[in-house]
């Protein structure tokens, strides 16, 4: 079995600033990539941003330059800080991380069960 557990969403004003958490436990051998994703009501989920094992990451258009993705290995972590909120930044936000359980399995690709992040005064 593996799980990703998500924290640190919550109510925020615009401008202000706030750090999500996802933590990757289970059966694992390696992780590859892993990202956030976010859904808004009425949209479909998109791509907030993403990083892979050696460091690279990719950002949607409109959170870069405010919102910074990061990776603690040691502790199969991936965070989200996310500064200089908009109303438009409010979502669910969903946490994935590419896993391979063995040295011969194929990554499969697994999901957060969400974090609400609303962006209002």
């Amino acid at each position: 079995q593996v799980q990703l557990v998500e924290s640190g969403g919550g109510l925020v004003q615009p401008g202000g600033s706030l750090r999500l958490s996802c933590a990757a436990s289970g059966s694992i051998f390696s992780i590859n990539a892993m990202g956030w994703y976010r859904q808004a009501p009425g949209k479909e989920r998109e791509l907030v941003a993403a990083t892979t094992s050696g460091g690279g990451t990719n950002y949607a258009d409109s959170v870069k330059g405010r919102f910074t993705i990061s990776r603690d290995n040691a502790k199969n972590t991936v965070y989200l800080q996310m500064n200089s909120l908009k109303p438009e930044d409010t979502a669910v936000y969903y946490c994935n991380a590419d896993i391979s359980r063995s040295y011969t399995a194929y990554a499969l690709r697994y999901w957060g069960q969400g974090t609400q992040v609303t962006v209002s005064s």
